[in-house]
This record gives C-alpha cells, sequence and structure tokens, in this order.
C-alpha cells in the first residue's frame, strides 16, 4: 500500500486509512447537522409551551386556563432538557461504529448493517437513528462482542474525535478474515486509549469498555452490586458508567429517587465530576465523605489513633451519653410561683424529667412534650382539687412567663455540632467515656475535638459523627422569616464557609457595626444541619475505607435504595475490618447480592505495578493482584535523600519526569515533609501537584514521585495498604525516593 506524508518527519498515512477517515467525517457532519436541527426544534417546543395558559382575562384562573399552565410548565420544562441536552458539546459525541452481517438479505439486497454508537441517541427527519445511545440494547455489541463470539459484528471501529472533528479511527475484526473491500485501521483502541495522557481529570471510557465491564454496567439494578478488584483495574468508572445506564434504563425511578456518588476526598470528586455529564448525565449527586452531611465541609484527617476511635462503634454509646446531658449553660433547678402555688424542682428531678422525655422524644422535636412533664411534676406538687382544677392549672402553668423563660434555656434547640464541641470538655469527655474507652483513646477523642476548635475545621471522621447526633437529636427548627429578627449575612469568606451553605444571621442589634465573625467555634457551627436525604440509589466508591460510623451514615441514605460498591481489601485504610463488614451488611440489609471481579489492571505500566505488588505481597499476601496488561520498558527509579538534601532530590526527579511524559505529574509525600516541598507545585503549575497519599486514593497520573515510603507506612492509618495505594497511581513513569540518615 502507498503512503503519503503532508509534512517533514510525520508520520505517514496510508491513503486508504485518510479515505476512511474522511467518510467518517462525513457522517459526522450529518450527525451534528441533525443534532442542529433537532435543537431548533427544541426551541420550538419551548416557545410554544410559554406561549400556552396565557389569558388577557383578568380574576380568578378558569379550570381550562390551570389545564393551560400545567400544559405550559410540562413542555418548557422537558423542552428545555432536551435542548440543553441536545447544545451540551460532548468530546466525541460519535464515537463508536459497527458493521454487522445480517441473516437475511435487506430490502435492498445487502447482507450488512452499520450502527453508529454515540453519548446521546440523535435520528434523522424521518425518525430513523444516525446514532444509537451507548446504553441501548442496540448497542450492547459494540461492548460484548468478542472473535469467540462475535454477536454478529464483523468489524468494531472506534472514533476518536475532538469535537465534530474525526481525528482518527482505530478497528477490532471479530472474523478471522476482512470480508473483501473492508479496511481495518490501527492496532486496537484499547491499548491506543491506555497510552494516552493523564489530565486533572478522570476520562470516560465509554468508547474501550470491555466486555467484562459492560456485564457490571448493565447488571440488575436490584439489591447490591458489588465491584472489586485490584488499583488500576477500572472499577471506579465503570461503577460511573453503571450510574448512568441506571438512569437510561429506569429514569423515572432513578430521576426522582436520586443517585448518590459517594467518594472518599474532594480532590477524588473534583477529579471524576465530568464523567457523568460526558456520558449524558447530570442529574446525579456526587459527594465526598467530608460533604456528606449538609451544612458541613470538612477536608482534614485525624490522626490514626483518634480517626479509629471516632470511626469505631463504641463511640455511639458516648454520643448517646453526651446527647441527652445538659448543656453547659443549662439552669439546673426551676423555682416559680405559678396559681399561687410555690414550685420547686431541683436538679435531681430535672434528670430524671429529661431521661423520660428523651426514652420517647428526639431532643429537637420534644419542647412541647418536655413542657407537658414539668408540668405534671409541677402539679405533683400541688396534689389538690379535681381533674378540672388539674386542667386549668396546667393551663396557666404552661402561659406563665417565668415557665416560658425556663424552658428556653432549660430545653433549647441543640445543634448536634454543639454537643461534639462538648468534647472539648476534660470533665465530659471523661463522664462520656467511662468504660467505654481506656485513657488513650480517651485523650486521642479529646485532643482531636481541641484541635477542631482551634483550628475552626471539621474532621472528615467528625461528619458522621454529627450524622449521628442529627440522628439522636433531631433537626433544630427553623423559625419563620418573620420571627427571626436577624439581618442575614451572606459573605463568609473569610470563614471558609461553603456559599452553598445558609448564611451565618447576626441578630439585629448587631447592624451598625462592622461584623467580623472569626471566633472559631462560630465558623464550625455556621450553616444549618438539615435531615438526611434518602436515595434510590447509592454508588461507593473506595469502600474499603469507610468506617462503621460512615457506613452507619451512608445507611440513613439508602435505607430503600439500590447500591454500586467499589472497593479493593488491599488498600483499605480502615484497621478494623470485621467491625466495618459488619456496619455495611446492616447498611444492606437483606439486599440481593450480585459481585463482579475486574482482574487486569489497565492503568499501570506493568514495570511500576510489579514494584508496588511485591511491596504488598510482604504484608498481604493474599491481596488481590490483576494483571498489567502494557509495558513501557522502563523501570521505576530509586533514588536516595537526606534531609539536607531532600528538596532539591525530588525537585530534580520531578523535573525530570517532565521531560518524559506530557501529562499530569504527582508528588505524593508524608506531612512531616510537605512543609518542605511546599512549593513544587510552582515548577510547572496545573501539571504538577503535591499530595498526601490518602487524598491520592481514586486518582492517577502519567508520572509520580513517591517521597519517603517508610514515613507514609509510619504516618497513615493503613500502613502499607495506603503506600501501595500511593506506588499505583502513575500510569508511565514512577520515582521513589528512600530517606536515609545523613
Amino acid at each position: 500500500m502507498s503512503v503519503t506524508s503532508d509534512r517533514a518527519g510525520a508520520p505517514a498515512v496510508p491513503p486508504a486509512v485518510t479515505a476512511e477517515i474522511a467518510a467518517e467525517q462525513a457522517y459526522v457532519d450529518r450527525v451534528y447537522a441533525e443534532l442542529a436541527k433537532a435543537g431548533d426544534r427544541a426551541k420550538l417546543v419551548e416557545a410554544e409551551g410559554l406561549a400556552r395558559g396565557r389569558t388577557d382575562r383578568t380574576g380568578e384562573a378558569r379550570e381550562e386556563e390551570i389545564t393551560g399552565l400545567f400544559e405550559r410548565d410540562a413542555l418548557v420544562f422537558n423542552a428545555g432538557r432536551r435542548r440543553q441536552a441536545l447544545e451540551t458539546q460532548y468530546e466525541g459525541l460519535v464515537f463508536g461504529r459497527l458493521d454487522l452481517e445480517h441473516d437475511k438479505p435487506a430490502a435492498d439486497g445487502s447482507t450488512d448493517e452499520v450502527r453508529y454508537i454515540g453519548r446521546i441517541g440523535v435520528r434523522d427527519d424521518d425518525y430513523e437513528p444516525l446514532v444509537i445511545d451507548w446504553r441501548a440494547p442496540a448497542a450492547s455489541p459494540f461492548y460484548r462482542a468478542t472473535p469467540v463470539h462475535p454477536e454478529g459484528v464483523v468489524r468494531r471501529r472506534v472514533l476518536r474525535c475532538r469535537d465534530s472533528t474525526v481525528l482518527g479511527v482505530e478497528d477490532d475484526l471479530m472474523v478471522p478474515e476482512a470480508p473483501e473491500g473492508m479496511v481495518v485501521v490501527g492496532d486496537g483502541a484499547l491499548m491506543a486509549a491506555l497510552t494516552r495522557s493523564r489530565g486533572g481529570r478522570m476520562r470516560d471510557i465509554v468508547a474501550t469498555i470491555q466486555a467484562h465491564q459492560d456485564e457490571a454496567i448493565r447488571a440488575s439494578s436490584r439489591g447490591v452490586t458489588e465491584i472489586t478488584g485490584g488499583p488500576g483495574t477500572g472499577k471506579t468508572v465503570v461503577a460511573l458508567h453503571r450510574a448512568a445506564y441506571l438512569l437510561y434504563s429506569d429514569r423515572r425511578r432513578y430521576e426522582s429517587g436520586g443517585i448518590l456518588v459517594v467518594g472518599p476526598s474532594a480532590a477524588y470528586t473534583a477529579y471524576i465530576e465530568r464523567v457523568l455529564p460526558s456520558l449524558g448525565e447530570d442529574s446525579v449527586t456526587l459527594r465526598s465523605l467530608g460533604d456528606l452531611v449538609d451544612g458541613m465541609t470538612a477536608t482534614r484527617l485525624d490522626a490514626p489513633a483518634a480517626a479509629e476511635v471516632k470511626g469505631s462503634l463504641r463511640i455511639r454509646r458516648v454520643l448517646s451519653r453526651a446527647a441527652r446531658d445538659l448543656p453547659p449553660d443549662a439552669p439546673t433547678q426551676f423555682r416559680a410561683m405559678v396559681a399561687g402555688h410555690p414550685i420547686r424542682i431541683d436538679a435531681p428531678q430535672l434528670r430524671q424529667l429529661r431521661r423520660q422525655v428523651l426514652r420517647h422524644h428526639q431532643h429537637n422535636a420534644a419542647a412541647e412534650a418536655a413542657t407537658s412533664a414539668l408540668a405534671d411534676a409541677a402539679w405533683a406538687q400541688v396534689r389538690s382539687g379535681d381533674k378540672g382544677e388539674k386542667s386549668e392549672f396546667v393551663d396557666r402553668f404552661t402561659d406563665h412567663l417565668e415557665v416560658e423563660a425556663f424552658m428556653r434555656d432549660w430545653w433549647r434547640p441543640i445543634d448536634p455540632r454543639e454537643v461534639l464541641l462538648w468534647l472539648t470538655d476534660e470533665e465530659r469527655v471523661r463522664r462520656y467515656t467511662d468504660g467505654v474507652l481506656d485513657a488513650a483513646e480517651r485523650d486521642a477523642l479529646h485532643r482531636s475535638m481541641q484541635v477542631a476548635l482551634d483550628e475552626g475545621s471539621w474532621s472528615v471522621a467528625d461528619v458522621a459523627l454529627v450524622d449521628d447526633l442529627t440522628a439522636r437529636l433531631g433537626v433544630v427548627p427553623e423559625q419563620p422569616r418573620e420571627e427571626r429578627g436577624f439581618y442575614e449575612i451572606e459573605e463568609l469568606d473569610d470563614l471558609g464557609v461553603s456559599e452553598l451553605q445558609p448564611a451565618r444571621r447576626i441578630p439585629a442589634v448587631e447592624v451598625g457595626y462592622e461584623v467580623t465573625p472569626s471566633d472559631r467555634r462560630e465558623r464550625l457551627l455556621a450553616g444549618r444541619i438539615g435531615r438526611p436525604d434518602e436515595y434510590a440509589h447509592v454508588l461507593v466508591d473506595e469502600a474499603q475505607d469507610l468506617s462503621p460510623m460512615q457506613w452507619r451514615s451512608l445507611g440513613r441514605r439508602g435505607r430503600y435504595a439500590s447500591w454500586t460498591v467499589v472497593g479493593d481489601a488491599a488498600q483499605s485504610s480502615w484497621p478494623l475490618a470485621e467491625e466495618s463488614v459488619a456496619a455495611r451488611d446492616e447498611a444492606f440489609g437483606t439486599k440481593p447480592r450480585q459481585v463482579f471481579h475486574m482482574d487486569t489492571n489497565y492503568r499501570n505500566a506493568r514495570e511500576i505495578f510489579d514494584y508496588a505488588a511485591d511491596v504488598i505481597r510482604r504484608s498481604v499476601p493474599d491481596a488481590d493482584i490483576p494483571q498489567a496488561v502494557r509495558e513501557t520498558g522502563v523501570l521505576p527509579v530509586e533514588l536516595v535523600a537526606t534531609a539536607g538534601t531532600l528538596h532539591d532530590t525530588v525537585l530534580g526527579a520531578t523535573k525530570s519526569l517532565l521531560d518524559e511524559v506530557d501529562g499530569s505529574i504527582a508528588v505524593i509525600t508524608p506531612d512531616s515533609h510537605r512543609a518542605l516541598l511546599a512549593d513544587l507545585p510552582q515548577v510547572a503549575p496545573g501539571r504538577v501537584v503535591l499530595a498526601d497519599p490518602m487524598s491520592t486514593k481514586g486518582l492517577e497520573h502519567d508520572a509520580t514521585v513517591v517521597v519517603d515510603p517508610d514515613a507514609i507506612v509510619a504516618e497513615s492509618p493503613g500502613g502499607v495498604r495506603v503506600l501501595y495505594v500511593a506506588l499505583t497511581r502513575a500510569a508511565h513513569r514512577m520515582t521513589v525516593i528512600q530517606m536515609k540518615e545523613a
């Protein structure tokens, strides 16, 4: 075959390949033209919807006018959604083509069929399909066909596009020989995709899904679907494609009930946030464990000892005692003269009344019950008259100004975060933990809460504790706006409070003065904790890291949900596996389960993964070790540094990698070296990132510099398992820097 070259030094492109690309470009141009027409039609429908229900008549609306308004809203909503979907510029809208054999000749005498596969379905003016949505049953052979089981497919082609421009094609032939006249291009789409550079966000794999991955994506939506496998096996991206597939296959259920996707960190959620929109879905709730509770955002990690205490189910007994305790400023006795009777209720009886009420009520929903209990105790002191007199006494008692003032202090609403801050008080911590935690555990808990108060920031583990306390206390009632007597101050940037959180409310008396809410305690209590939303489907990634308390928190959001759970025990950072498994099983309930195992490492070059596998096998002999499919011929580099040379050694290693790869480079360092290496991202802004080992979970980079493996093991809650995570983040190159004494 003759070849041509359009510039010196450029790879020669066979004319037949050029012709194939041109033919595919012509088809893609037709698709985009139809897409534009469909967008125009959606605009017309939207305009028609806006015109419906209009009337020049004044007065009350007639029934037929109300119907018109309903039709208008439905038309506008659905047309607007369709127009938004059509106008979104997906990367590679058309990405695949199937050449299939017909069992019988078609009407025109042909014996083959061509189907184009894309991110959304597109039809022409005659409603004939131009592009089939990748989730449709008709698209499944694109993912499931193999030379052993071709499912009628002769050739599978992947189109590599940038927006609407076809850059290249890669073919897989499913029959022993190509039919006469059929051109087969390239060495296969998967390997081509694996060699591409990584960026700051995860890419979808919709064009290169493998058959075993497709089985997990299209599996039954019932119950719990577990996706297991070692590093780099595509578990995360398969689970995200499954979420998109569920929305497509049962949109009414999953869009109305909601899909919650939970990842380990804010860095992870930022990394994956474009995957689902690129697949045509933007109605999924994406949360990290640190912002699972509305009104809280946490990124800080506790020291391992404190994290273990907070994550264990034993902490529930501590929280139970705290939730039933009096606030520090609550009165301890009641004195009043009611209906001519002196009423005196001392601390022991008040404690008994509190226990009695909380036996059947959440604190923040029990003000009325508490008032009633206090009235009964007061009547018991009076003990005169008949039932009618008691009713009159209780009415006068509950309306008494002194009673109202007492109740405002004794049974005021309690923010669950406030209860957690009571653990900064040593005397309270001793009472709450007595018989539950030993002295070292108690001190670790107390120190961690003091750090939260000193720094004005919650830890990720604190979020699950607040969720547990919310379930015990109930939410703080929200006063109607007209009753608040507050002005709202929305600028809280100096507090680091998310703009999505409710505004801090400043009493009206403060207005007129410069408001500088620098108090760290106010920062911790900013916003409002609401009731947890429940979802129709919950997707959990890096599930092996969840503590029992975090599983309970997720369980509250998925009581009636189906689940997709992704994990690998060898990468676990949670030390008490049995307790975590029990809490997970409680969250799942009796739902049926199905397991899909991924055993091929698509991320790491074999040289990198062999290095990481040797490390984990020494400590975890039964680790799930997948098979890496790609080689680079370049072994990981090991360097040695001292405390005095560490910065320059890491800097030199980073600069070398910048010359070897085109994409992102992560310098993964334990906290003990982070300050020393803080300036490294400035070497190549946008390409070099500084990361701690825990925050790299779920991420991948073209190259990594792993700093001081021994310190990573010593400082991490999962020890060598977390080091294993750090050693499996690189796709193409890895440098490991060991430390020695000077």
